[in-house]
C-alpha cells in the first residue's frame, strides 16, 4: 500500500515529498497512521550530516498515532489503539541496560539501518532513526510502540517522544534540579521550552531563558522563564548579576555550540552543574584550562535523549499534562502538513523557535 512521505534522498539534499510502498507488518512489527509528528532539530541534523543515517531514508522520530495492524507476536498494543514512537527502544541485555542506563542502549539504534520500505520505483528505503514518522503511515518494531496514557490527545503525544522527554529528562534526571536553586536553560526550541517547564514543575527559584532572538521572549515567559537574556559575549555575567554575582545552580544546554556550551559553564555557580542537551558537530570544539576546572568545582555532563526510560517516564509526564502544570500544546509554535516540512527546516537554519508540528 502506497502512502506519503517526507524521503531524504541522500545526505545534505532537500528532502522529497513522495508515496513509498510500505509492506505488511511482519512477525514483531506494528503499522501506525500517524496523527502528528513533531519537526525536531535531531532531524536536520541527520539530513546534513552531523549525524550520520543509511540513506535513502524517511527522516521523523517524534509522533504519534494509531495502530492499524500488528504482526504475529505483538501483544502490547492492538488494532485502534493509540500509541507513541519510541525511537530509542532499549534492548534490555547490552551491558547499559543492565546497569539500568536504557537510554545508552547500544542497539537502541539498530533498526535505523534496515530497509523498511521502497519507493514506488523500487529503491530502498531506511527508517531515520528507526520509526520515519515523516509519513502517513509507518512500519516499526513492537519495541517502537508504546500505549498513549490516558488523557493526553493525540497529536500533542507526538511531542512526547523526543521533545519533552528528553527536556524534562534533562532537568529532572541528568541535572536533578531541587526545589529552590536556580536555572538557566540556552535555546529556547521544542526541547528548550519543555526543559524551562520542567524546571518550572521542579520548584527553581529563578528560571534564566538564554536565545540569540528576541522573538522567543514571550515563549519562554509563558513556559516559566522568569528572566530572558539575549545571548552575547556579555550572558554569563548577566547571569551571575541576576543571581547575587554566584552564577545559577544549574545550566541546560540545548543548542550543542561550543560558544553556547562554554557560556552555560561560566554562567553556574561554583561547584554548580552543566548538563548538555544540544547535538553539535565535530568541529564544535570545547576547551577548558586545567585550573578552572579544580578551582571552580562545577560538573559538566552530557545528556542523552534526557536519560530518560520512556516506559517509566510517560506515565509521569501524563499526569503532568492532566494536573495542567506540563502544556504541551505551549512547545508547538506552528502545525504543518507534510509538505510543509522543508520550510520547517529552514526556519530552524533560521533560528525561529518552538516546534512545527505535522498534523496528518
Amino acid at each position: 500500500m502506497a502512502v506519503r512521505a517526507a524521503v531524504l534522498p541522500a545526505v545534505g539534499s532537500p528532502l522529497e515529498i513522495t508515496g513509498i510502498d510500505l509492506p505488511d507488518p511482519g512477525p514483531g512489527q506494528v503499522r501506525v497512521r500517524l496523527a502528528a509528528a513533531g519537526v525536531c532539530h535531531s532531524d536536520l541534523s541527520l539530513s546534513d550530516g552531523t549525524m550520520r543515517v543509511p540513506v535513502p531514508a524517511v527522516l521523523g522520530h517524534e509522533g504519534a498515532g494509531t495502530v492499524v495492524a500488528v504482526g504475529e507476536g505483538v501483544s502490547h498494543v492492538a488494532p485502534g489503539d493509540g500509541v507513541v514512537l519510541n525511537w530509542a527502544p532499549s534492548c534490555g541485555a547490552c551491558h547499559a541496560c543492565s546497569l539500568g542506563e536504557v537510554w545508552l542502549c547500544a542497539n537502541a539504534l539498530n533498526g535505523a539501518g534496515d530497509v523498511y520500505a521502497r519507493t514506488t520505483e523500487g529503491t530502498d528505503l531506511h527508517p531515520g532513526l528507526n520509526v520515519a514518522a515523516f509519513a502517513e503511515e509507518t512500519v516499526v518494531a513492537a519495541s517502537c510502540v508504546l500505549p498513549v496514557p490516558d488523557g493526553v490527545p493525540l497529536t500533542d503525544a507526538a511531542l512526547l517522544g523526543c521533545a519533552v522527554l528528553t527536556g524534562y529528562g534533562a532537568v529532572h534526571h541528568s541535572a536533578q534540579v531541587r526545589p529552590g536553586e536556580t536555572v538557566a536553560v540556552f535555546g529556547v526550541g521544542g526541547v528548550g521550552l519543555a526543559a524551562l517547564q520542567a524546571a518550572r514543575i521542579a520548584g527553581a527559584s529563578k528560571i534564566v531563558a538564554v536565545d540569540v532572538s528576541a522573538e522567543k521572549e514571550e515563549l519562554a515567559r509563558a513556559a516559566g522563564a522568569t528572566d530572558y537574556v539575549i545571548a552575547s559575549e556579555n550572558t554569563a555575567r548577566e547571569i551571575r548579576a541576576l543571581t547575587g554575582k554566584q552564577g545559577v545552580d544549574v545550566a541546560v544546554e540545548c543548542a550543542g555550540r561550543a560558544v553556547s556550551i562554554r557560556t552555560a559553564w561560566d554562567s553556574t555557580r561554583r561547584g554548580g552543574r552543566t548538563t548538555v542537551v544540544g547535538i553539535g558537530g565535530k568541529d564544535q570544539q570545547v576547551t577548558f584550562n586545567a585550573l578552572e576546572i579544580f578551582h571552580w568545582g562545577r560538573t559538566l555532563a552530557g545528556c542523552v535523549y534526557g536519560n530518560s526510560n520512556p516506559a517509566e517516564d510517560l506515565p509521569v509526564l501524563a499526569e503532568h499534562v492532566r494536573a495542567g502544570r506540563l502544556d504541551l500544546s505551549a512547545l508547538v509554535t506552528e502545525r504543518i502538513s507534510l509538505e510543509g516540512i522543508p520550510a520547517a527546516f529552514e526556519n530552524m537554519l533560521a533560528g525561529k523557535g518552538g516546534r512545527a508540528l505535522v498534523v496528518f
